[in-house]
């Protein structure tokens, strides 16, 4: 199901009894913020777009292929009927064409249903979303995190919240999936509101996807 967003006032409460720590960065970074973005669909394009490529040039790309749907919305059936030549002259590379269409063939072809994934466990979508080629782990995570605001979300493989553990609990060198899974037990069920809060103390910025 689409969550609500807990208030600070119960995330405080949650951390004051389980994590100390945590409870402190909460205190001084003020409330917790999460966005979200329903264009499911254009979330995991910017995804595949993104992938071992400079932000800025993710965002070029991004802007030239939004641009091909000439003030409309990108979605699965358009982007199935855009030719590869098409995509590519915005900058993707073959490979990432063939991500591309496979992710809007299977949005056509029910393999991702987007209107029943509120009601899918995080492991289902995961494994849904995983099958498409080019989507690992990671980005099915903040997939659960940015576009359905799952509460329970621990990224083991996200590096920004290996580093900003370590920085935070004093760690002598990045933690393992084992240790940051011990850890964050004491989050649960607000694995994601630990995550962001972490991820705010290396980068003040609010976090978008």
């Amino acid at each position: 199901m689409l969550e609500k967003l807990p208030s600070r006032k119960m995330i405080l409460q949650h951390f004051d009894k389980r994590d100390s720590v945590m409870a402190g960065v909460i205190l001084r970074v003020g409330a917790f913020k999460l966005s979200r973005n329903r264009n499911y669909f254009l979330v995991l394009c910017k995804a595949i777009i993104a992938q071992q490529i400079s932000t800025k040039a993710a965002e070029s790309i991004t802007h030239r292929f939004e641009n091909l749907f000439a003030g409309v919305r990108a979605t699965a059936e358009r982007v199935q009927d855009l030719p590869g030549k098409q995509l590519r002259e915005v900058g993707l590379s073959n490979q990432k064409v063939r991500y591309m269409k496979d992710l809007s063939e299977k949005f056509l072809d029910g393999t991702i249903r987007p209107h029943r994934m509120a009601y899918l466990e995080n492991e289902e979508i995961i494994r849904q979303l995983t099958g498409v080629y080019g989507i690992g782990r990671w980005t099915a995570e903040m997939f659960l995190i940015f576009s359905l605001n799952r509460l329970n979300v621990l990224p083991v493989g996200d590096l920004g919240l290996r580093a900003g553990l370590k920085q935070l609990y004093n760690m002598r060198a990045l933690p393992t999936p084992e240790r940051m899974r011990a850890l964050a037990k004491k989050w649960h069920p607000f694995e994601t509101v630990g995550t962001w809060y972490t991820w705010r103390i290396l980068d003040e910025g609010i976090v978008v996807y």
